[in-house]
């Protein structure tokens, strides 16, 4: 409060005569325009004192000795007296009786100026003394209405009042906000300080009396404790933005450094306030958990400002896990040393719940791209070190093996358990966006390999690739299901179609290796080579030799469909051709069909084929193509027929016409074995005839 040239004042006027004189001498002087232009404001005002001070001297000189300095000090001696009536408790902590008010006492106050150095200097309980006989005098003289023809004069004074006063609370609130600030605690200047507060409480005591109009504070209670209350938490506010905090720019871990040092200084400044602080102030000031909630509410509000910053993945969990897990451990306010005085049981939440989940909600955000670019990297990574450098696949416990479940699995799992860290909603909700994230991934990866393979060259690693990657999303299913408690429902929907469009893959790259050499059956080549019988066997092994790898059932279930394609695939050629073959080449057709089903169907059987019921096939109709008997052609007809139960006539007529019957007698053996196609429903059991197609020209020929 800057003071009005006015409202110096030396101190108040005795009743004699000269002192009357003398006070009219001072509002002259300071009604003086040349003076009030010259001497304005506190500075002036001062100067004016200084005159003022002057002519007391000359007053001393007279023997005129009961009034100013003197008496300041004489009131000072009957203060310290006064203190008879204070109760000493907290190690030198003192506190007025409370059933006792403060007694009048009779003297002359300093002037304005000297106890504003007071002031300066610390001397605050001296200063107050004084400022107390100033503002009793000033309510006396107003009570007795000696300023009813001025009050101008008792707005000045009682401004004196109010600036001394405000002065001494400035006073305390730099002292309570040095504390802190300071390498070591004054402990006689806060035990000083307490003193005051309790010199004024008492000097106050019934605000309803000290309201009077036109007095602006005087009488008032000043409130002291509570603005002493006010400059903890203003103190809290500096020491929590003292933290050092470089930019994102500067350093990327920047939040986590910044918590790191906001921690360890705020709980250093705690061990300052339990070992040396607490000791200066009674009880019932609670020391400790005032500072402990200012640092609280000031952290509090630290945060909400860091939460409107557009923080990262990593920056919003260091935030949620500073909050959840370091604030009230051990490394904080937790921290053993701090115990018992620091308490943090009734303590506010430090965000509020709209705030919390506000922050939640950012991180599951963040997360989505996060987890997003994870699989991402998982698809790319497999695409350039593995695809690209046709690294081949590893095998465990005789199942080859991919690393693509065990590296979701760990992106899952290490997601959720540093939600879960944070609290059990933010783990599910963890769990629930890694879940959608992998449902779409999986369509992605697929496509990828497809479009990567579908249209690649001949190579080696494609079958184990395949088998691989059947296995891991497999593991990756059972792994969620048992370790993650997932609804993997729509999971197995996806990597039904997934499995599905892989064996596709791989059944239509199985079709092109083999296409060359199941074209080449029952053609004037394929009967006069005698080199390679088992070429077939070779081209479909490198495919199905890899299925023995697959976990099962669905491994097996491959095979067979491997086995039962080759078969299909070899009665096809034999029975589209339409050329005539004398006995001695139907001869050397029958043996070569023999030799070359024997050889692929031993090659599946032995990599764990379980279709046994395809090897008759082909050698029913190699009997047939040979036998000159037409009884024992019927025989094998009919076994072909028991065999397999989804052939058709049009199928039995072009094996008839392939042994180079006549249509009669075609005919007539297919009459003969009509009642077993009856019997058979002509659809129960395995198929393997359903598939082909018989061209008209055989079935007519």
């Amino acid at each position: 409060m800057e003071l009005d040239p006015r409202t110096v004042t030396s101190e108040p006027a005795s009743p004699t005569s000269s002192a009357g004189e003398e006070k009219m001498e001072i509002s002259s002087e300071l009604s003086s325009p040349t003076s009030h232009s010259r001497d304005s404001g506190f500075f002036g005002s001062i100067r004016r004192l200084s005159t003022w001070k002057s002519k007391q001297s000359q007053n001393k000189e007279s023997g005129n000795e009961d009034t100013g300095t003197w008496k300041g000090k004489r009131f000072l001696r009957s203060f310290r007296s006064y203190e008879k009536n204070k109760t000493t408790i907290c190690d030198g902590v003192e506190k007025i009786g409370e059933n006792k008010e403060a007694e009048p006492i009779q003297g002359k106050p300093l002037s304005v100026m000297e106890i504003n150095e007071l002031i300066q200097k610390r001397q605050l309980l001296e200063a107050f003394a004084s400022i107390k006989l100033l503002e009793d005098e000033t309510i006396s003289e107003r009570n007795a209405e000696k300023y009813k023809d001025n009050p101008q004069e008792l707005l000045r004074k009682s401004k004196d009042v109010n600036f001394l006063y405000n002065s001494i609370a400035n006073a305390i609130q730099s002292i309570v906000e040095g504390t802190l600030e300071a390498s070591t605690v004054e402990e006689t200047m806060l035990t000083s300080m307490v003193t005051l507060i309790a010199h004024e409480e008492a000097a106050h005591p019934n605000t309803d009396k000290a309201v009077h109009p036109g007095s602006d504070l005087l009488g008032r209670p000043r409130k002291w404790r509570e603005m002493w209350r006010e400059a903890i938490n203003e103190s809290a506010k500096k020491r929590v933005l003292k933290a050092p905090m470089a930019s994102k720019e500067e350093d990327r871990s920047w939040l986590d450094l910044h918590l790191n040092f906001l921690q360890k200084l705020l709980r250093e400044d705690l061990l300052k306030i339990k070992l040396s602080v607490k000791k200066c102030y009674p009880e019932e000031y609670q020391v400790c958990d005032t500072y402990v909630e200012a640092f609280h509410k000031a952290i509090a509000s630290h945060l909400q400002h860091l939460c409107q910053r557009l923080l990262d993945f990593n920056e919003l969990y260091t935030l949620l896990d500073w909050v959840a897990n370091t604030y009230h451990s051990e490394l904080f306010l937790g921290h053993p040393d701090l115990k018992p005085e620091v308490k943090t049981e009734n303590l506010s939440l430090l965000l509020t719940p709209a705030d919390w989940d506000k922050l939640k909600n950012n991180y599951i955000a963040s997360a989505k791209e996060k987890i997003k670019s994870y699989f991402g990297n998982i698809l790319r990574l497999e695409v350039t070190e593995k695809w690209e450098k046709e690294v081949h696949s590893e095998a465990k416990e005789n199942l080859y093996h991919a690393s693509l479940s065990f590296d979701i699995q760990t992106i899952i799992g290490e997601h959720m358990k540093l939600s879960g860290a944070i609290s059990r909603s933010l783990e599910t909700k963890m769990l629930e966006l890694c879940m959608t994230e992998l449902l779409e991934f999986i369509p992605r990866f697929e496509k990828e390999f497809e479009k990567a393979w579908s249209t690649a060259q001949d190579s080696p690693i494609f079958a184990p690739y395949v088998v691989a990657y059947i296995n891991s999303f497999h593991d990756l299913m059972s792994g969620l299901e048992t370790e993650f408690e997932v609804n993997t429902e729509e999971l197995q929907k996806i990597l039904a179609a997934l499995t599905r469009n892989f064996t596709n893959i791989f059944l239509t790259k199985l079709k092109t290796k083999t296409q060359p050499f199941l074209k080449k059956i029952l053609t004037k080549d394929w009967i006069l080579d005698t080199g390679r019988p088992d070429s077939l066997a070779s081209a479909v092994s490198q495919f199905s030799e890899h299925l023995q790898h697959m976990r099962k059932p669905t491994g097996q279930e491959l095979l067979r469909e491997v086995h039962r394609y080759v078969v299909k695939e070899y009665i096809t050629q034999v029975i589209k051709h339409r050329w005539r073959m004398n006995r001695e080449t139907r001869q050397e057709v029958s043996k070569k069909m023999d030799q070359e089903a024997r050889i692929f169907h031993n090659t599946l059987i032995d990599q764990g084929s379980d279709s046994d019921w395809l090897v008759p096939a082909i050698h029913h109709i190699a009997k047939i193509i040979r036998e000159k008997k037409k009884d024992k052609i019927k025989v094998y007809v009919k076994k072909l027929c028991q065999n397999y139960p989804d052939i058709r006539k049009d199928h039995i007529l072009a094996i008839l016409a392939r042994r180079g019957l006549g249509r009669t007698r075609r005919a007539a053996i297919l009459r003969q074995v009509c009642h077993v196609l009856e019997s058979s429903d002509g659809g129960e059991g395995n198929t393997l005839f359903a598939e082909i197609d018989v061209p008209v020209v055989i079935c007519c020929f």
